[in-house]
């Protein structure tokens, strides 16, 4: 109990942050510039580069995850069909999540791990993300499909990138957060609002989620994905997790609820399509009351696995970056130097900063 402690304490020390925030910043940098020396093997053989992206996607994403799943010792219980369970990692899919907590990604992104295909992973992004060193650039490797959020001009470059998976050589889940942005009260009012101009229906847990990104997404992977896969996440106690708390060391327990849709059974036409996926989200409405008034998802209960692979990435990172780091800052100690130190905790701080930055704008894109 007294080592639970004390790991306990340090996990709330800001050094600890600054060597988490390092590691990941400087392996990411490594990482993208790795991907950046596959782009002459893109002409050449595509599919190899896509292959060997695809790992080094995984050596940035699965820090995140092993952040979550074994810093903070967060706990995922999925609530699926032992049916649908058997085909998940297996194939292709969309998967559609509620964005109402800053950690939804990290979530979505170890529900992608525990059935290996977090390397593979695809996301809707903001534009303006693929500029934003390791993540956003790691991302554009990955063939991400990025948008500016005005249809008329990102139509054509969405349904290009979607196209452009259609002989993607890994199993790939497609994570879209189809109500746009995350969960505030503020933003609720304003969306129901619009709800009751449109005449439709009103939502007490989610957004009016946007149907135009979605209908596109299913069109041009129809034939290519075989299912959507209807994700909804809470987490018990009425916690709102944060990246602070995570990063802390703080224990949550997450709760996804999965059911399996076969694509073939979403109309294809685009008006059905919209009307489809506004009656999902009543649906989804109706389990997060079911959450709220039980404690629980209904269906049965599992727990997949944890692969070591990604506490065991984050551990090669840490070993290979922290002994040269010790080294410096032991030289610029012994330098006696007091701009030189001031200069590095200032250069260390800011550090600290744009790595907590980077996964805030992931968790918002």
């Amino acid at each position: 109990m007294i080592r639970m402690g004390i790991l306990q304490v340090l996990k709330t020390q800001l050094l600890c942050h600054l060597i988490i925030c390092y590691v990941f910043l400087v392996s990411g940098l490594i990482i993208n510039l790795l991907q950046l020396c596959t782009l002459p093997l893109w002409p050449i053989n595509k599919q190899l580069a896509r292959k060997i992206n695809c790992r080094l996607g995984y050596s940035i994403s699965s820090q995140l995850v092993a952040l979550l799943e074994w810093w903070s010792g967060t706990e995922c219980t999925l609530y699926t069909a032992p049916e649908s369970y058997k085909l998940y990692g297996k194939e292709n899919a969309i998967v559609v999540l509620n964005h109402n907590f800053e950690i939804d990604f990290m979530t979505g992104w170890t529900f992608c791990e525990r059935f290996g295909v977090l390397g593979s992973s695809k996301v809707l992004a903001k534009k303006e993300l693929s500029f934003v060193p390791v993540i956003g650039w790691m991302w554009y490797f990955l063939e991400i499909v990025f948008c500016k959020r005005k249809w008329e001009e990102d139509r054509k470059t969405v349904v290009q990138s979607l196209r452009n998976l259609r002989d993607y050589p890994e199993n790939f889940w497609f994570l879209l957060h189809c109500e746009g942005t995350r969960f505030t009260e503020k933003k609720h009012k304003i969306s129901m609002e619009v709800a009751e101009k449109k005449g439709l229906p009103k939502l007490k847990y989610h957004l009016l989620p946007r149907t135009k990104g979605f209908c596109v997404t299913v069109q041009n992977l129809r034939g290519t994905a075989t299912a959507v896969y209807d994700s909804t996440l809470n987490f018990r106690n009425n916690e709102m997790p944060t990246l602070l708390g995570v990063l802390n060391g703080k224990k949550y327990h997450a709760d996804l609820y999965v059911r399996r849709i076969p694509l073939d059974t979403i109309p294809e036409d685009e008006s059905e399509c919209a009307a489809w996926l506004h009656k999902l989200y009543q649906e989804k409405d109706e389990f997060q009351e079911h959450y709220r008034q039980t404690g629980r998802f209904p269906g049965p209960i599992t727990s997949p696995p944890h692969r070591p692979w990604a506490l065991l990435n984050w551990l090669f990172w840490v070993c290979l970056l922290v002994y040269p780091l010790c080294m410096l800052l032991l030289q610029l100690l012994l330098s006696g130097s007091t701009f030189t130190v001031v200069c590095t905790s200032a250069f260390c701080l800011a550090g600290d900063q744009l790595g907590a930055r980077a996964c805030q704008l992931a968790s918002a894109g």
